[in-house]
């Protein structure tokens, strides 16, 4: 038995009044010609097309995606993009919670405001690629105004929701092919070893306005060489508990790292979810015997001077950035994630190959290492072919031989 067929309603015995009547009423007639299929679950469904013509491409087309298994019901696919939108969020479980306010954000401020009235059938390609493009536009353009980086972020939200529509309300994804911007090239900031010390030193010796040492100031030293000599993400040393710290082994355990929420700080699974081990240099180990002594395994190694756990941007307004001015260092762009980047340059100036510097820094792969710092490695190519040219001329020898 045919899953879809076309049913020419010319046929019925009253269809002819009923045309006559709707006409004479001023109204629009009855269509002729109907689509008739049986949908995945079996039902009887029926849609009506303006000709013959059309119907037999509809016939053809609902024939095809019930064959191939991409069939979707059109009724699902007139469902607005903001209510699914809102779905897909509720079931993402699976994320940070500083990732998931971030795309909730992402959709209240920019996805649901354009698309959140949208049928996700009538969402095209090219609507997407035109709105894509207005976020990046300065808002005197009566553009959005977002950074290349962000347009993307918010790009790739629309997508996912789109995609998990797929195939059960659109058969496949109108987000799809659609360029998203190029973020610019970020900057990156590579402190000497005398820069590194100078702003450690600046740090430990900050005071506040009476004269008393800022909050950080006992640790601040040790905290700031930690991250310029090991590469760890500021939330990770700020999360980092005494026991988790082996100055025998010159080892250290990173297993959570701190996010902040709406104000709250949260204590998650690393970024890449993972947990490494990464090294202490044998000079930092006098520096964090003290802030472990006589103390619990489970207690947070860098705290205030009243025991709480540092806050990111308290640090970096308070402290960091204070150090900063008074080690006198006039380095554009300078915050306290670049000392990871400063821990990657050093580390590759001191020999270290793609895969150490990629286990150091706890990156997914070496490729993701190599895109960032690439470019810190020496240019080895002439070296290379030095070598092949020796050996070449060792064959070419024997052989005359």
């Amino acid at each position: 038995m045919a899953r879809a067929w076309i049913y020419d309603r010319s046929g019925q015995p009253d269809f002819a009044a009923r045309v006559r009547k709707a006409k004479s009423a001023g109204r629009k007639p009855p269509a002729r010609w109907m689509v008739m299929y049986y949908d995945r679950a079996n039902k009887l469904r029926s849609e009506v097309a303006p000709n013959k013509t059309a119907a037999e491409d509809r016939r053809d087309k609902i024939a095809e995606s019930l064959a191939g298994g991409t069939y979707v019901d059109p009724n699902l696919s007139k469902v607005a993009v903001g209510e699914m939108a809102e779905k897909w969020l509720a079931s993402r479980h699976d994320l940070k919670p500083s990732t998931w306010w971030k795309y909730r954000g992402l959709l209240d401020n920019h996805v649901i405001p354009r698309w959140g009235e949208t049928p996700l059938n009538a969402v095209l390609g090219e609507d997407i690629a035109v709105w894509v493009a207005e976020l990046v536009k300065s808002t005197k353009d009566k553009g959005s105004g977002l950074g290349p980086s962000q347009a993307r972020h918010a790009y790739r939200v629309l997508a996912m929701v789109l995609e998990w529509c797929v195939p059960t309300r659109i058969p496949r994804n109108p987000a799809r092919g659609v360029k998203p911007p190029i973020p610019l090239e970020a900057e990156h900031v590579y402190l000497s070893y005398d820069q590194v010390e100078k702003l450690a030193a600046a740090a430990g010796e900050l005071r506040t306005k009476y004269d008393k040492p800022t909050a950080c100031a006992a640790v601040n030293r040790a905290f700031i060489l930690l991250l310029a000599y090991t590469g760890m993400r500021w939330g990770e040393a700020a999360a980092l508990r005494v026991g988790r710290v082996d100055l025998d082994k010159r080892r250290i355990r990173i297993a959570v790292t701190f996010t902040e929420v709406g104000g709250v700080q949260h204590e998650v699974l690393p970024k890449t979810g993972k947990k490494r081990t990464v090294s202490i240099p044998a000079s930092l180990v006098p520096l964090l015997k003290p802030l472990k002594e006589d103390r619990a395994d489970t207690e947070l190694l860098f705290t205030t001077k009243r025991g709480d756990s540092l806050r990111s941007h308290n640090w970096r307004t308070r402290e960091f950035n204070a150090a900063v001015h008074a080690a006198g260092l006039e380095v554009d762009g300078l915050t306290p994630h670049k000392l990871r980047h400063t821990a990657a340059s050093l580390a590759i100036a001191a020999g270290a190959d793609v895969k150490v510097v990629q286990q150091m820094l706890g990156h997914a792969d070496a490729s993701m290492t190599l895109n960032i710092y690439g470019h810190l490695w020496p240019d080895r190519l002439d070296e290379v072919a030095d070598v092949l040219d020796f050996r070449r001329g060792q064959a070419l020898e024997r052989m005359a031989a």
